[in-house]
């Protein structure tokens, strides 16, 4: 029988000898990232935007820390216009102690899936895909945490086709904080 401790024991070894290198991108980030980076995160948020159409879009977004604090857990759920399924989707963020950098697993209910590592950009908080290279094109996905407040910041997922030389924002989120 496995115990607790000894399943802890053999998890970290194996997330060790399996972790995945760090990209290139990271060179900008410091060796170890601080605990709490990601702190001002956490809460209960309203959520707004115009979607590429120009119609208005909503949502509600729960972070929080769980897993004896180790853990930023985020639950993300788009108010229903009742023309398409809101996004509903979910993400676990964590210190990785083997690289000391936050990394996160972000899945939704439209089969989206991204495996992210967090950079530091002066104020700028980003979590940012490793870059894949498909018919000549190297392009990734970040997402920009900015103009950071204690009741509200922006959040804009952007896109490259270039390596990296130029983003582009493809969605941009208001985050106002619903228990304040």
């Amino acid at each position: 029988m496995i115990t607790s401790r000894r399943f802890a024991s053999w998890l970290l070894a194996m997330s060790a000898l399996f972790a995945a290198p760090t990209h290139a991108q990271t060179t900008m980030t410091p060796a170890t990232q601080a605990a709490d980076l990601f702190d001002f995160w956490i809460g209960d948020w309203a959520v707004s935007w115009t979607g590429a159409d120009g119609t208005a879009g909503s949502g509600r977004n729960r972070i929080a820390r769980v897993l004896d604090g180790a853990v930023i857990e985020e639950n993300f759920e788009e108010t229903a216009d009742g023309k398409t399924p809101p996004l509903k989707g979910r993400s676990l963020s964590v210190l990785e102690k083997a690289s000391g950098l936050w990394r996160q697993a972000w899945s939704d209910n439209q089969g989206g899936f991204f495996s992210l590592t967090a950079q530091v950009d002066g104020e700028r908080r980003m979590f940012v895909t490793d870059m894949v290279r498909k018919d000549g094109k190297e392009s990734a996905q970040r997402m920009i945490f900015h103009d950071i407040k204690k009741d509200s910041f922006t959040w804009d997922w952007e896109g490259t086709t270039d390596g990296g030389k130029t983003w582009k924002r493809l969605w941009r989120i208001d985050y106002k904080r619903r228990d304040a």
